[in-house]
């Protein structure tokens, strides 16, 4: 704006006839690009805080609702409440401990099905690379670079008694709080089985 205002009053002192023409084309272009200015600049905004949310929601948080019963009763509860049956918990990913994966038994992680990659399964990890985890029929050793990990409501979940154990390259995020719906709000706690695991 004070450029422009400068830049008039330089034109005014050279040559009239200038300042008139120039002022007469800015006003008329202001009033002809109003609307694609403002278009452009509306435009400009919700880009950046697109690339910014992406980002964000790539490389530390990001926020998943949680379908099903297999969590159950640390994701969406089985009640008689109203509230409860017509929505699923959502939550927050926190995405930090990725780096070098920075996980630890009890953590309730969100990773890609190791069958299917499009899928994502919200499970809690029981054991680590090197564990070795009882189950109802065998004692398994987790190889390096895998985790163990089971559903909260064992009679339901698809999981490592499924599919063996999940290679740490498919975890995407560990779920810290719940955020919905706001009678739940609050943060996930981490909870370990007794007396299943071994460490090697």
């Amino acid at each position: 704006m004070f450029f422009l205002i400068e830049l008039y009053a330089f034109l005014k002192l050279v040559n009239p006839s200038w300042f008139h023409f120039s002022l007469t084309f800015v006003f008329i272009g202001n009033v002809e690009m109003g609307t694609p200015s403002v278009l452009w600049n509306i435009a400009k905004k919700c880009f950046t805080v697109g690339v910014i949310t992406l980002t964000v929601s790539d490389l530390f948080a990001s926020i998943v609702q949680v379908r099903g019963t297999s969590m159950c009763p640390t994701f969406n509860p089985k009640t008689n409440s109203l509230l409860d049956s017509l929505s699923e918990d959502r939550v927050l990913v926190e995405k930090l401990c990725l780096r070098n994966y920075k996980l630890a038994h009890g953590d309730v992680v969100v990773f890609s099905s190791p069958n299917n990659h499009k899928e994502k399964h919200v499970k809690r990890i029981v054991g680590l690379p090197g564990d070795w985890v009882r189950t109802i029929y065998d004692v398994v050793h987790v190889p390096e670079g895998h985790c163990w990990v089971e559903g909260d409501n064992s009679a339901s979940s698809l999981d490592s008694r499924s599919f063996g154990p999940v290679p740490l390259g498919l975890v995407k995020g560990r779920i810290t709080h719940i955020l919905w719906p706001p009678h739940r709000v609050g943060s996930v706690d981490r909870k370990s089985p007794q007396n299943r695991v071994c460490a090697s």
